[in-house]
């Protein structure tokens, strides 16, 4: 700080909390100012800073939470003032106050302005009608999904980055959608001729109406409501609701009213060190104009504004700090599911440079690098295909190592070199949104700590192939010292050889130490799960019975005394009446302790091991089987009433959810599965924590993957939309089959996921365009599952050999354990935990077992 700052606590005041007055937050608390001043954050959302870039992926089952750009505690931590919903309203230069909405006043030594921009609207007729929204905050996009569910046709207005998100959200939402774009291509910004070509023939096979060459001249309206938009080419388009993305303006409002130099055209013009014309106040982000005369409006230029602020701040002199002179505007985002990307000199205007183009149209793929006449590459433009943009991108300004044909040439059309990250030199830029280069990289170990310790591929994403291609191998990626091979490696040996057995999978593909060995903890129950995914017959038969651990052993759920849960299945959670009191009947005779779970079962506690067989008889004969409970396999597939009773309803959902319990029944996975089917948006089913979950739409069934509860909770990703019946189960039959395929031990699907390399746009490859040419294969392999499923209790109540595991002492299989016993609470029983029943349990397992 100054001097005359010294004697006092200084005060520090930001005003707007994005994504930009977030990382301007971090960098002064990087620099330990939060320790040495007070911190005072003015947002006007009612909410803290979110991820603005990924926002539309709140139509795909993101919630704000998942958004949030602010880790928790972090503004307790460093003593951070923050008040949403209460923006600045003025600011006092002369008395260094500003004054918020609610009427505190604030007093700065240093204010900082990151107050972004704002949606143009174009001053059209009808602009402010029932049904207009703008799209750029998560209360915008919670008012558009609102208004849709009256709607069956939305029109965007603007065909650039935001407007086709935009387009795509309301396609999401079941509209039919329209772009009314006043340039004559797409995205006029970022792509070339040719590339907007590309682009607009692949989203009009989406189903997407474009309009580009012009404007709207009127938005039509009836009873104040939107009934159509009149464009300026003498057509017209009926719509039920228009959403303006034609662009943002900057937000310096606040900066004029208090006599800050402002640009001609806006902006809050700032030096190399974000400094205004009044040396105490900053601006960054989207507001400010660049000391290059430039308004930029991506996030990363906005991280590097935020840096050389806090720097400045920071007590840091001007020789220390590296001054914000312009910013690299590359970027690659995928919209509709297409990839798009541009870098450098996309349109090529400089002098005498030279195009290298590949164009596909029937892919829908366009390539194009810009080259100047001395082969330095000065940008390009990817349509369809940016594989290579994070190679291609910090490679421009230099001669790359192969010839320009080779970077755009499709693999198998000439392109014989393949151009690696090792060409790239220390010094390139692997991820732009954070500044980390290639060097930085090559200091950490795994991608989780390259992203902790320089943030690379937390921001847009479009870097992370390229640092996992610059990490190094891993020393050892076997599942346990008996085998060299991962889980699904295994996977894939057992069911192309055939290995029906542990012991011959272990002669032939263990470690040389371990031939002739008997496996492990880990590989002995990994192997059994395999073998049980590929229909290898009952679990509990020969070798497979040492395979399993102790719940698997006994087809139930070992409790804390050494009792057992017993847990029917209820498939979508429908019951009658008659197997209601079966339950209860079996509860009461045998005097288990009863719980309804969340899941919409009923668990049975307090049965001893000799009296499980006893309890399925009754089970079995009342039709009941197993709900796999204990096993890493499916659990549930919970439901909500559906249009069968509720009003809101628009499918079936307890019929579908019976059909996918029974479907997927007895499938054994790396770990424990759960589903859930809603009837509609409400969500009462709480389908999107699920590892997959079904959400009902007027035209079908949407499709969300990878989500789970617990301690470290995910939502669900959508995967498809708007799915007939059968699309939804052939779907699903391919997730689950890839996910058993290639998931590693105990690997959750949500944790699968977000390891998969390409996440969930590789999923979607793969099961969904079979990019892999796998699904014939996957979806045979669950026909197989489904036409062999037995029913694992009513096998054993069949097999009086099966029978004589089921009790608590070999030598006394007539005596009930002693030591399992249990006292009165809420005219139910609990264990009598004050009972040692860890040597009784081991010697149980011990015996039984043999």
């Amino acid at each position: 700080m100054s001097a005359d700052m010294t004697a006092h606590t200084p005060t520090i005041v930001l005003v707007g909390h994005g994504m930009v007055g977030q990382r301007f937050l971090e960098s002064l608390a990087d620099r330990g100012v939060t320790e040495r001043a007070r911190i005072v954050v003015l947002c006007e959302e009612p909410r803290p800073a979110y991820d603005r870039v990924q926002l539309t992926s709140y139509f795909s089952g993101k919630t704000p939470d998942d958004l949030s750009m602010v880790e928790a505690g972090f503004m307790e931590k460093h003593g951070i003032e923050l008040y949403v919903g209460d923006p600045a309203e003025s600011v006092d230069r002369e008395a260094r106050t500003v004054t918020a909405r609610s009427g505190q006043v604030f007093a700065y030594d240093s204010l900082v302005l990151a107050t972004g921009s704002y949606p143009f609207v174009p001053p059209v007729p009808g602009k402010d009608a029932r049904g207009c929204f703008v799209y750029r905050t998560i209360e915008d996009l919670l008012a558009i999904e609102e208004y849709a569910k009256t709607a069956t046709t939305g029109a965007v207005v603007g065909g650039g980055l935001l407007g086709l998100e935009a387009a795509g959200a309301l396609k999401g939402l079941g509209l039919d959608t329209h772009v009314v774009e006043f340039a004559p291509r797409l995205m006029p910004v970022q792509v070339d001729e040719g590339g907007g070509a590309a682009l607009l023939r692949t989203i009009e096979r989406m189903g997407l109406t474009v309009h580009t060459g012009t404007g709207t001249q009127e938005v039509v309206t009836a009873d104040g409501a939107v009934t159509g938009m009149k464009l300026s080419d003498g057509s017209e388009v009926a719509t039920d609701m228009v959403v303006f993305s034609a662009g943002v303006r900057p937000r310096d409002q606040l900066a004029r009213d208090c006599g800050l130099t402002v640009g001609e055209r806006g902006g809050i013009a700032v030096d190399e060190l974000c400094r205004t014309s009044d040396p105490a106040v900053f601006a960054i982000g989207e507001c400010a104009l660049a000391s290059d005369g430039r308004v930029y409006g991506l996030v990363a230029p906005g991280y590097e504004m935020a840096q050389t602020a806090a720097a400045t701040i920071a007590d840091a002199t001007d020789e220390t700090v590296d001054g914000f002179t312009g910013a690299d505007m590359s970027t690659k985002l995928k919209l509709l599911g297409v990839d798009v990307a541009s870098f450098g000199d996309a349109h090529g205007t400089a002098e005498g440079c030279l195009d290298v183009v590949y164009s596909d149209s029937r892919s829908g793929v366009y390539k194009k690098l810009v080259i100047s006449g001395d082969g330095v590459l000065l940008g390009g433009v990817l349509v369809g295909d940016a594989e290579q943009y994070g190679l291609l991108r910090p490679l421009t300004g230099t001669v790359p190592p192969v010839s320009p044909e080779q970077l755009v040439l499709p693999a198998g059309a000439g392109a014989p070199v393949a151009l690696g990250p090792s060409a790239l030199p220390d010094d390139a830029v692997i991820c732009s949104c954070h500044n980390v280069t290639k060097h930085a990289i090559g200091q950490c170990e795994s991608l989780a700590e390259v992203k902790k310790c320089t943030k690379a591929g937390t921001g847009c994403g479009s870097c992370v192939k390229v640092i996992e291609k610059l990490l190094p191998a891993p020393k050892d990626k076997g599942l346990c010292g008996c085998f060299s091979y991962t889980r699904s490696e295994l996977y894939e040996v057992a069911r192309t050889l055939r290995i029906t057995s542990f012991a011959a999978l272990l002669d032939s593909h263990g470690r040389d130490a371990a031939k002739g060995g008997e496996g492990c903890e880990v590989c002995k129950p990994t192997v059994g799960s395999i073998l049980a995914s590929l229909n290898n017959g009952y679990i509990l038969d020969g070798e497979q019975a040492s395979l399993q651990d102790t719940n698997d052993h006994f087809l139930a759920n070992m409790q804390r005394n050494g009792s057992y849960s017993v847990v029917p299945r209820i498939p979508g959670g429908e019951i009658t009446p008659d197997k209601l009191i079966v339950i209860g009947e079996v509860a009461r005779d045998f005097g288990l302790y009863t719980k309804i779970t969340g899941g919409q079962r009923i668990d049975l506690f307090g049965a001893r091991v000799d009296q499980l067989p006893a309890i399925w008889t009754r089970l079995v004969d009342a039709g009941f089987e197993s709900g796999h409970a204990y096993g890493k396999s499916l659990r549930t597939v919970k439901s909500c009433v559906g249009q069968t009773w509720c009003r809101y309803g628009v499918q079936d959902s307890v019929k579908m959810a019976i059909q996918l319990e029974l479907r997927y029944r007895g499938l054994r996975a790396p770990h424990k599965l759960k589903s859930a089917v809603s009837g509609c948006a409400r969500e009462c089913a709480e389908a999107q924590s699920k590892d997959f979950g079904i959400i009902a739409t007027a035209n079908g069934w949407n499709l969300y993957v990878g989500g789970n509860g617990g301690a470290t909770p995910r939502h669900a990703d959508l995967l498809a939309q708007d799915l007939s019946d059968a699309e939804l189960v052939r779907l699903i039959d391919r997730f689950l089959m890839f996910y058993i395929r290639t998931a590693d031990r105990l690997e959750r699907t949500s944790t699968w996921l977000e390891r998969l390399q390409g996440g969930l746009d590789h999923l979607k490859d793969v099961v969904v365009h079979d990019s892999l040419g796998l699904c014939d294969e996957l979806e045979a392999l669950m026909a197989a599952h489904v036409d062999d499923y037995q029913d694992e209790w009513a096998q054993t109540l069949d097999d009086p050999e099966r029978l004589r595991r089921f009790v608590s002492f070999v030598n006394a299989p007539d005596a009930p354990d002693p030591s399992v016993r249990f006292v009165p609470e809420r005219d139910q029983i609990k264990p009598d935990l004050t009972i040692l029943t860890l040597g009784r349990t081991n010697s149980t397992l011990e015996g039984a077992s043999r």
